[in-house]
């Protein structure tokens, strides 16, 4: 590999190895081009070890979180105890966000998967709603989507192992990629066309890599390799689909719960709006609109309202954050009509080892979207196939006034978080409905944040969804926020 914090043009000049005719290579794979998200170093210089990337990550902090999460159920056949001791966490703080990926690429790799396989679970094409995609194919997603959440943002790859050398495009297509075959034997795939001057009589074939697709050179068997025929090999390799059948449990096909709550009086509606700090405002340009109309509250894309931090008044605690933003400016994606390669899909239980196969991965509920319906909570609190069960954990805090009554309240909370883990439970449900006069809501962001934070620190995370049953959540933001924090779904 030859780095350098070089132009293109003073590469040959630097390395003069590379004008030499006794060195030759069957590939090359080349990457060019300014930092972005980090500061420029030798270091992180492209190529890393299998993979080239041109594109941002956006979902990389969640990606890593999550990644982190599962640090302690990772093992794998190919490594001792002790050796997955020494390679963990694999991924190095102060790393770009290409950098993180291939770190990944290569654990995945080397617990036996192959390169192409290790690709379609972390930049998956858009796979959710997609009624013409082979079931096959469809079934080799959602089953992995179930314990890896997709490495999503415009991304253009170059990747080989030596072996394979090849090129995807995320699902959205938000990079370009153009190929072109030569009759006299290569093949050249880029970012833009033209990178290499190529006469028009040697081009036998040449076109644009589409959304989702990949493009494989197998250097060993000397062919190209088409995507339908690279993906279906990867998605033959087990019987997902059968997987999905014996193992998935679908929201809808749940049965009916054993008991609901009553609706509340208006009354009892205005007091629990006092109790979770709703204004007028809220009531009237949050609320109104999507009760009355079905239609999204209207806001500005800015926020300039004061810091909450350097108000007097009470706030929300979602309003002390803000969300963080694309740094390379992309297109903007509307959800509507480009809801093919939009997926809210949800998967709620036990995220599972990522470094094996095994079908007890997708033995989870899952839902079209974390937002849950009160049926649909109930369905899950009511949860019980001999195998996959739910508790409800109560979010409250004594409300003496006492100094340290909140941090009690939380600890007790982690606490029995913690023991039902241990007893076998795969959903805990975070509810504040044991509020009464003398106990009050511990507010849901801190709640399911100290319950996810406790249980990373104690190795269980990966095993058990969180979701969230709270009055205090009717802005996009707060339900942002939470799931940010660790929750799975709300209501």
């Amino acid at each position: 590999i030859y780095k350098g914090q070089l132009t293109t043009f003073q590469v040959g000049m630097y390395y003069p190895d590379l004008s030499d005719e006794r060195v030759t290579s069957a590939f090359g794979l080349v990457h060019s081009r300014f930092s972005t998200n980090t500061m420029p170093s030798w270091r992180l210089a492209q190529p890393f070890r299998y993979l080239a990337h041109n594109g941002e990550i956006n979902t990389l902090r969640g990606n890593l979180n999550w990644f982190f999460a599962g640090l302690p159920t990772y093992t794998s056949p190919y490594f001792s105890a002790e050796e997955m001791e020494m390679l963990l966490p694999v991924v190095d703080a102060g790393q770009s966000d290409s950098a993180c990926l291939d770190n990944i690429v290569e654990l995945l790799l080397h617990c036996g998967r192959s390169l192409p396989h290790v690709l379609m679970m972390l930049v998956p094409e858009a796979w959710d709603g997609n009624e013409q995609m082979d079931p096959l194919k469809k079934a080799f997603y959602e089953f992995h989507a179930t314990f890896m959440a997709p490495w999503d943002g415009p991304a253009a790859l170059n990747f080989t192992d030596g072996n394979l050398v090849g090129a995807m495009l995320d699902r959205n297509g938000l990079r370009p990629l153009r190929y072109v075959i030569t009759n006299d034997g290569r093949v050249l795939v880029a970012s833009e066309a033209g990178t290499l001057p190529l006469a028009p009589e040697l081009i036998i074939k040449k076109g644009r890599l589409q959304p989702g697709k990949m493009f494989v050179v197998d250097m060993a068997a000397g062919r190209i390799l088409s995507d339908r025929e690279i993906k279906a090999q990867a998605a033959g390799q087990q019987p997902y689909g059968q997987w999905l059948d014996n193992y998935q449990i679908r929201m809808e096909d749940l049965p009916e719960p054993r008991q609901v709550f009553t609706d509340l009086g208006a009354e009892a509606v205005m007091k629990y709006q006092q109790v979770f700090g709703y204004s007028r405002e809220d009531l009237e340009t949050v609320l109104a609109p999507m009760a009355l109309d079905a239609k999204e509250p209207i806001g500005s894309m800015g926020v300039d309202v004061p810091l909450a931090v350097l108000s007097d008044q009470p706030q929300h605690l979602s309003s002390y954050f803000k969300q963080f933003f694309a740094q390379v400016t992309n297109p903007p994606i509307d959800p509507i009509r480009e809801r093919l390669v939009m997926s809210l899909a949800t998967f709620i239980g036990n995220n599972g080892n990522i470094l094996d196969e095994n079908q007890l991965h997708c033995h989870c509920v899952a839902a079209k979207h974390p937002i849950l319906t009160n049926l649909e909570l109930e369905k899950l609190r009511s949860i019980d196939t001999g195998s996959f069960h739910a508790k409800t954990l109560q979010t409250y805090f004594k409300a003496d006034g006492k100094p340290g009554a909140m941090q009690r309240g939380l600890e007790r909370l982690c606490r029995y978080a913690e023991d039902a883990v241990n007893d076998g439970f795969e959903v805990l449900i975070l509810s504040d409905r044991a509020m009464d006069s003398e106990h009050a809501p511990i507010p849901s962001l801190l709640a399911v944040s100290a319950v996810h934070h406790h249980l990373i620190k104690s190795g269980m995370r990966g095993s058990v969804g969180l979701v969230v049953e709270a009055g205090d959540v009717w802005e996009v933001h707060h339900f942002a926020c939470l799931l940010a924090f660790g929750a799975t779904a709300i209501n």
